[in-house]
C-alpha cells in the first residue's frame, strides 16, 4: 500500500488578523488539515488560541482541526477543545499525569488522540501507551514559538519511532512532525518515517501559500515513496 502523507498548515504562522484568509489559502492549496497550537503561557512562554477561536474556525472550514495542546492541566480543560470542534487532539506527555486515561477518554468521543514528545523526551515513555493512541507528535524544535529551525538530530528520533511502529504493527499509529519543516528537509523527514507534516513559515511565510503546500506535498510524497522503496 502506498504511504500517503498529510500536510497540516500551522495557523501559528498565519496573520492572526486574517485567519479566515489563511484558512481559505490552506483549503485552495489542498491541505489535509489545519494545525492549531494552543499555548497557555505556562507550559510554554506564549499565548495563542482558545476554544472560542477554534469554534469560529470550525465554522469556516471543512478541513479537520488538528489541535495541539501546549498547556498545563490538559486533563481539566481538554473537553472544551473537543466541544469547540477538535477532530484530532494531542497532549504533551510532559504535562499530563494520567496519559493513558486521557487518551482513552479522547478516543471514546471519536476524536483522534495523540501524544506529544518534546525533543529531549525519550521514546521509552510510549512503551505502555501505544494501544491507546492514534498518533505520536514529535516536536522537532523546542515548543513555544514558530519560525525555529529543525533540530537535525530529530531525524534519528523519527527513524527510531518508525522502527517501534514497525515492530508493534505498521498500521498501529501515525507519526506527526512539528517544527522547522520546510521544502529543504521535508523529503528527509518523510523518508525517515513521518506521515503528517506540520508546516508554518514554509506555508504562511512565503508569497504563495497555495503553491507552497503543493510543493511541500510533492517533496513529502517523494520521501514517503523512497521509504517504501529504498532501492528505487
Amino acid at each position: 500500500m502506498k504511504a500517503t502523507v498529510k500536510i497540516a498548515p500551522s495557523l501559528l504562522s498565519a496573520d492572526f488578523l486574517h485567519l479566515a484568509k489563511a484558512v481559505e489559502m490552506a483549503e485552495k492549496g489542498g491541505a489535509d488539515m489545519l494545525h492549531l497550537d494552543v499555548m497557555d503561557g505556562h507550559f510554554v512562554p506564549n499565548l495563542t488560541f482558545g476554544p472560542p477561536i477554534i469554534t469560529q474556525l470550525k465554522k469556516l472550514s471543512h478541513l479537520p482541526l488538528d489541535i495541539h495542546l501546549m498547556i498545563v492541566n490538559a486533563e481539566n480543560t481538554y473537553q472544551a477543545y473537543i466541544d469547540a470542534g477538535a477532530d484530532w487532539l494531542s497532549v504533551h506527555v510532559e504535562a499530563v499525569t494520567h496519559s493513558q486515561r486521557l487518551l482513552s477518554e479522547i478516543r471514546r468521543q471519536n476524536i483522534k488522540a495523540g501524544l506529544v514528545l518534546n525533543p529531549a523526551t525519550s521514546l521509552s515513555v510510549l512503551e505502555h501507551l501505544l494501544p491507546d493512541l492514534d498518533y505520536v507528535l514529535l516536536m522537532t524544535v523546542n515548543p513555544g514559538f514558530g519560525g525555529q529551525r529543525f533540530i537535525p538530530q530529530m531525524i534519528n528520533k523519527i527513524t527510531a519511532l518508525k522502527q517501534i511502529r514497525d515492530d508493534h504493527s505498521p498500521d498501529s499509529f501515525l507519526i506527526e512532525v512539528d517544527g522547522g519543516v520546510n521544502l529543504q528537509n521535508i523529503t528527509e523527514i518523510t523518508a525517515a518515517g513521518a506521515d503528517i507534516l506540520v508546516a508554518g513559515n514554509a506555508v504562511y511565510g512565503v508569497a504563495d501559500p497555495q503553491q507552497a503546500i503543493e510543493a511541500l506535498r510533492q517533496a513529502a510524497q517523494y520521501g514517503a515513496n523512497k521509504r517504501q522503496n529504498p532501492d528505487n
